[in-house]
């Protein structure tokens, strides 16, 4: 039986920090939550929902109530990142027929989740955003690069598992936490030659580094990235000239290691030295190596599994946030494939 809520929130202030800019917040719950939602003086009200939806509409707004109280406008992309708690949870958009809806252990890990979502968001010095993980999977990466030398993460395009590695490695060297951002990803051409690559070793490596410039860009402003080159705090380079050395108090993010080798993912992972931590990305699905080579990153994740010190996540389409459609598009070759 569907019906409705109200909330009365202590004051006109607090409700325009939850309502958000031109109401954006609520847009993106009521387009979760469905029903409509309402506001009249410093009351808030949902519509058309049943009462799972009403819990998990209290929920959401006491959440955005504790961040308005705490100092914090939050965005929209935040509301997004709350709610998305909830569909994971309920493997669709607030299904009413998801039969663990309103069962206590739901709104238990619910609140986990959400507290999971504050507690590891990345805020980066100098930065344009504050970065907040979109899903448990991504809050429990955030928090495994935080509490192990050595995370690996494997997830489909879109999932953010470059992204948030990028942020995290940005705020631990701007705010002096680690020496350096050391980058690096095997040189392998996805399905075409690129034949030469004219100008130095920076040039040459630069187009298959362009993705990791693009988050960077996206989080901090190019001054910022400018002036880390100029002093080598940041440092890019190609996995082969890893080999002898030893890298200390610094992060090292080595993306596409789906296409690294067994011989360069241990060289790889032998030069991590004191104090530093590494942080390894891939999407099993897309290796472009010769088909008579095995992937170091497959070699390493049954080898290391087990591990103590070394995080393994999995991202999956559920965790997709660059665009809904990449979601549809993943879906439909691994559809193609049973």
């Amino acid at each position: 039986m569907e019906d409705g809520i109200t909330i009365v929130l202590g004051s006109n202030e607090i409700l325009s920090g939850v309502c958000g800019v031109n109401d954006q917040n609520l847009k993106v719950i009521a387009g979760c939550l469905g029903g409509h939602i309402h506001t009249r003086g410093n009351e808030i009200s949902l519509t058309g929902v049943d009462e799972a939806g009403q819990d998990r509409f209290r929920t959401v707004i006491d959440s955005l109530v504790h961040s308005v109280k705490e100092g914090e406008w939050p965005s929209a992309e935040y509301v997004e990142a709350l709610t998305g708690i909830f569909v994971q949870d309920s493997g669709s958009p607030f299904d009413p027929q998801d039969e663990f809806g309103e069962t206590q252990n739901e709104k238990k890990a619910a609140k986990h989740s959400l507290a999971a979502l504050r507690d590891n968001l990345i805020q980066i010095p100098q930065g344009f955003v504050k970065v907040f993980p979109r899903s448990r999977n991504q809050a429990q990466y955030i928090q495994g690069m935080r509490d192990n030398e050595i995370s690996f993460c494997i997830g489909p395009a879109g999932t953010g598992k470059t992204y948030l590695a990028i942020a995290e490695a940005l705020r631990l060297v701007l705010s002096k936490k680690m020496r350096k951002l050391v980058l690096t990803r095997p040189v392998v051409e996805a399905g075409e030659s690129l034949g030469y690559l004219p100008g130095d070793l920076a040039q040459k490596i630069n187009p298959y580094l362009r993705p990791l410039y693009d988050a960077m860009e996206a989080l901090v402003p190019y001054e910022t990235i400018h002036h880390m080159e100029e002093t080598r705090v940041i440092e890019v380079a190609p996995l082969a000239y890893m080999r002898g050395r030893s890298l200390n108090d610094c992060i090292v993010i080595l993306d596409e290691a789906q296409n690294t080798t067994k011989e360069q993912m241990k060289m790889f992972l032998t030069r991590i030295g004191r104090g530093a931590r590494a942080v390894i990305t891939g999407d099993t699905t897309q290796i472009d190596l010769p088909r008579r080579i095995d992937s170091g990153l497959l070699h390493a994740l049954s080898l290391l599994s087990g591990v103590s010190g070394i995080f393994i996540s999995y991202l999956n389409t559920a965790d997709v946030v660059r665009n809904p459609l990449i979601k549809k598009i993943i879906e439909a070759y691994d559809a193609e494939k049973k």
